[in-house]
């Protein structure tokens, strides 16, 4: 299991991080004082959990939680007992008070590993929750067109429009099903359903022009001639 810690306390951070590396299952990618510095890893990166400060300055760990992709795990870490029904109102895992113990790490730590084991994946689903704004709005695979990944966001565009998320390619990559979509560039995510016709190194998808990056060039062939 994969997270990040983001605390501007380094002290915090560092004995959040000798925590983590006494757990043979948690790995630490990073670490950060400024959650900000933190989105482009998770944009980029499929992280399990995140151990996330609230209080700190420019954004709060309760905004930033609001901001991430729902399916990644918080687990909340502060000195302000007056945040915890807030986190949980967030879905957060567990909410754990400075001065934090080693037992009660290990316990917020087993209790993710506890969901991850119970979670069930209904294969014969349809559609995927996206996060937009403040709802979640349930897209059905057949009416995905293609996705652009953009520098902060991601653009799916549907048959019935353009919906923005502040999920990453890389999550898409794995949520969608590899029997309806390919990666094609690092900007795109296509429906193999929706492709008219293909042109070169260009795929077009209602009557959008998109390119075929080198390195996925070879895979989509693969795909394309079974």
């Amino acid at each position: 299991m994969t997270c990040i810690i983001i605390d501007d306390e380094p002290l915090a951070v560092d004995l959040l991080t000798s925590y983590a590396s006494k757990i043979e299952d948690l790995e630490v990618i990073g670490s950060f004082n400024n959650p900000i510095d933190a989105l482009k890893l998770l944009r980029e990166t499929a992280i399990d959990l995140v151990f996330l400060d609230i209080q700190m300055p420019e954004i709060t760990g309760v905004e930033f939680k609001k901001i991430i992709n729902p399916d990644i795990k918080v687990i909340f870490t502060t000195a302000y007992s007056e945040y915890a029904l807030e986190s949980y109102d967030l879905n957060a895992v567990d909410y754990l008070l400075k001065p934090i113990t080693f037992q009660r790490f290990l316990k917020a730590v087993e209790k993710v590993q506890s969901k991850s084991a119970n979670a069930i994946t209904n294969e014969s689903n349809d559609y995927i929750f996206v996060k937009t704004e403040y709802r979640h709005q349930k897209l059905l695979f057949s009416d995905i067109l293609y996705l652009k990944g953009l520098s902060d966001y991601v653009a799916i565009q549907t048959n019935d429009g353009k919906v923005l998320t502040l999920q990453n390619m890389k999550d898409f990559e794995q949520i969608l099903p590899n029997n309806k979509f390919i990666r094609v560039h690092k900007s795109y995510i296509v429906s193999l359903e929706h492709i008219e016709y293909i042109e070169r190194n260009r795929i077009i998808i209602n009557g959008e022009h998109l390119p075929i990056g080198a390195t996925y060039k070879d895979a989509f062939w693969d795909k394309i001639n079974g």
